[in-house]
């Protein structure tokens, strides 16, 4: 399954889910979540549920999602950003000037996973418009039985009794694979009362 996936309609707006793996367990402090207590997060993936619904600045999803790919201070952006640029320049929702990272300081959970070394980025599905939110796509994945919850409330600061950092649990990795291709197939085929238009083709890795 190819790395990135961008459905329409091609608007600088709309929702995205990250899949993310951790090599190894970690203990991760999200900011002042919990009273700042770290989190135990098994090895293996998460998925993290997100919307950016401006129409310029970093407010767009593809600010935000560039945003997600970069570390903070000097290290080094993860591998998926220039991909992710390339397939967001495709469609024209992105332009050469965004190639070189911000300076990003950690601001929401997923900041401070994403900030980890032994944590890589290693998918993208941007869904563009209104016809999808945040909030259903969390439920989606909260009702999967493949997925667990690290810790209620992760990820969700906006949205008090929601939880928007999810982990899969399922081994070996191709059974993830196969999850998330499943996944993305399902969001496309219009299982939220639309059908999720691919905008371009998927770029390989």
């Amino acid at each position: 399954m190819p790395p990135v996936t961008i459905l329409g309609p091609s608007q600088p707006g709309g929702v995205y889910v990250l899949r993310v793996t951790a090599a190894e367990p970690l203990m991760v402090r999200f900011g002042r979540f919990a009273g700042g207590r770290a989190v135990e997060l098994p090895a293996g993936d998460y998925l993290y549920v997100g919307s950016a619904r401006g129409k310029r600045g970093s407010a767009t999803l593809a600010r935000r999602t560039l945003r997600h790919a970069t570390r903070s201070g000097n290290k080094p952006p993860h591998g998926l950003r220039l991909l992710l640029l390339r397939a967001l320049m495709d469609v024209e929702l992105a332009d050469s000037r965004m190639a070189r990272p911000q300076a990003k300081r950690l601001r929401w959970h997923i900041d401070y996973l994403l900030d980890e070394f032994g944590v890589e980025l290693c998918a993208v599905l941007l869904i563009g418009g209104d016809a999808v939110s945040e909030e259903r796509l969390a439920a989606r994945l909260a009702a999967d039985p493949a997925t667990f919850v690290p810790a209620p409330g992760l990820g969700a600061s906006d949205h008090p009794g929601a939880t928007h950092l999810f982990g899969l649990a399922l081994s070996p990795q191709s059974e993830r694979d196969d999850w998330w291709a499943r996944f993305v197939e399902w969001v496309e085929e219009g299982r939220f009362g639309f059908v999720g238009r691919r905008l371009r083709p998927d770029i390989p890795a």
